[in-house]
């Protein structure tokens, strides 16, 4: 369909032949371990209220099969920002730290460079957790792919710039901090400096250098006050729409809810936490409204993965509340407790109200659903797993916009799914719950799990055995997947590194030893 870009004028035909007097502005709230179950509009027997995140559920559309590109951190947010998954990447499995170098390539495009190179403004606020290339001190070095050793975290000299971090990526500006709130530098970070030098040690799981006067009870108060501010600024610039991404701290480990919020909820600090955020994104939709640029805002707020163990699951299940619904597993599984994520859209000027879609979209869509709304074409070499939920958005999908969607572990373990079929290559959780990967119940279990959801949501019966015909279409569609360095139609492209699709079994970390988060 011809497209036509009127950039100087702010005027664009999409692709699914809508005009908009201007493009709209884009806010992409990601909350960090919020579980499916959590909100009450996915959830009607939650038990913690989430009064914000419902009202904006009834103005827009509710997805109710959205999963992160992964069921950990860092990986979910490069797969927002450039439309691939992170397997594609030199990560292969867990996460960054605080101090680790960029992962983001050189010459990737992101989310925020595309839109930037629209005529958008482009700012993130909060945690970016994506790596960054510090000044080190001399002879000093930190760990590349992986959350630093204890020896590492006095490494960096703060008093230099940093390079390589967002404003590298396209985005105009950056207030945040560097990785997750329990990891070292505990520092605010702006645009390529940190705000105060870390000259003092503070402890919050991990201990390392830290400003004075940051507390991590502060961080989320912080960036709703500067995300609000940031929206106020934009709004007196109404020619240029904006593109603000702001990933939350919360409802991450350490669980601080403000003094105003301990307390709350009446089931516990997680359950306050939970509540604390759904109050900073009910401000941030005020704030739209108080500037009257609500109607032609499009509001995304979604979750990095499922709901942390860290959230005392047991305690939460005891009074009532199941974090991440039924769905099996959480935060670090291959199961869908680990991936799939509350997705709510509101953008009253194409969106109505009261929707709700069952398309399967993954958290690498945005990209080619940007690229849509704006009518312009991707290059051959980008979000080469990226596919376009528009037309889910404005009711005009009469079929699977995806072929399949990939799944990944906190230990590299592969699933993919394709309508109600679920495979997974792995006899275990890929993560932290049972059976956990190279236990002895797990080398008892048969090598390739297969579900069929649309019988079994729960993955409790593994049916590879009766259906060898799907797990070997499955299996030979990720081959393809893997071996073409996409999984969109397109030029074929080169993975990073090396993609193993089957990882050799790993016994789990020792009794005592942190988990990654």
């Amino acid at each position: 369909m011809k497209t036509l870009l009127l950039s100087a004028l702010g005027l664009c035909l999409s692709t699914a032949g809508t005009t908009h007097a201007t493009p709209p502005n884009v806010v992409y709230v990601l909350c960090d371990d919020l579980g499916y179950g959590d909100l009450q509009c996915l959830n009607p027997h939650g038990k913690i209220k989430t009064p914000h995140l419902d009202r904006l559920a009834a103005g827009g559309m509710v997805f109710t099969d959205a999963h992160s590109g992964s069921s950990v951190c860092t990986p979910t947010r490069y797969g927002i920002l450039t439309g691939r998954y992170s397997w594609r990447s030199k990560l292969q499995s867990g996460v960054l730290g605080g101090l680790s170098p960029r992962l983001i390539e050189p010459g990737r495009l992101t989310v925020a460079q595309f839109l930037k190179d629209h005529g958008y403004h482009t700012a993130i606020i909060g945690k970016w957790h994506l790596g960054l290339d510090w000044a080190k001190k001399e002879g000093r070095s930190v760990s590349e792919l992986g959350i630093e050793s204890t020896n590492q975290v006095d490494s960096v000299d703060y008093s230099r710039p940093f390079e390589n971090g967002p404003t590298r990526v396209g985005f105009d500006s950056f207030y945040g901090i560097s990785g997750s709130l329990d990891m070292v530098p505990f520092v605010f970070l702006e645009n390529d400096h940190v705000t105060q030098l870390p000259t003092v040690e503070k402890k919050w799981i991990r201990k390392g250098p830290a400003a004075p006067d940051f507390e991590a009870v502060d961080v989320l108060p912080t960036l709703t006050k500067k995300a609000s501010e940031y929206i106020k600024a934009r709004a007196a610039e109404p020619r240029k729409p904006f593109f603000l991404y702001l990933p939350l701290t919360s409802p991450h480990t350490p669980i601080v809810p403000s003094p105003e919020w301990a307390g709350k909820s009446g089931i516990s600090p997680y359950a306050d936490f939970v509540m604390q955020t759904d109050d900073a994104i009910g401000r941030l939709l005020s704030e739209l409204d108080a500037q009257g640029i609500s109607q032609n805002t499009l509001v995304i707020v979604t979750s990095d993965n499922g709901c942390s163990p860290a959230a005392d699951i047991p305690a939460l299940l005891e009074k009532g509340h199941s974090p991440n619904l039924h769905f099996r597993g959480h935060k670090a599984d291959i199961f869908d407790g680990g991936h799939r994520i509350p997705f709510l859209v509101r953008w009253p000027a194409k969106v109505k109200a009261g929707g709700k879609s069952d398309q399967i979209i993954c958290l690498t869509d945005l990209l080619a659903t940007t690229a849509e709304i704006v009518g312009a074409s991707l290059p051959e070499n980008a979000a080469e797993d990226s596919v376009s939920f528009l037309p889910a958005l404005l009711g005009t999908d009469k079929a699977p916009l995806r072929e399949a969607v990939v799944h990944h572990s906190i230990n590299g373990s592969f699933a993919i799914r394709q309508a109600h079929w679920k495979l997974e290559l792995c006899p275990d959780s890929g993560g932290w719950s049972d059976p956990k990967p190279g236990t002895p119940k797990a080398s008892e279990l048969p090598p390739v799990q297969l579900y069929d959801l649309s019988k079994d949501i729960e993955e409790k019966t593994n049916v590879q055995k009766e259906n060898p015909e799907v797990v070997a279409h499955l299996t030979k569609l990720l081959q393809k997947y893997v071996e073409s360095g996409r999984s969109t139609p397109g030029a074929p492209q080169q993975n990073a590194v090396p993609v193993e699709m089957v990882k050799p079994p790993k016994a789990p970390a020792a009794k005592g030893k942190k988990q990654e988060r």
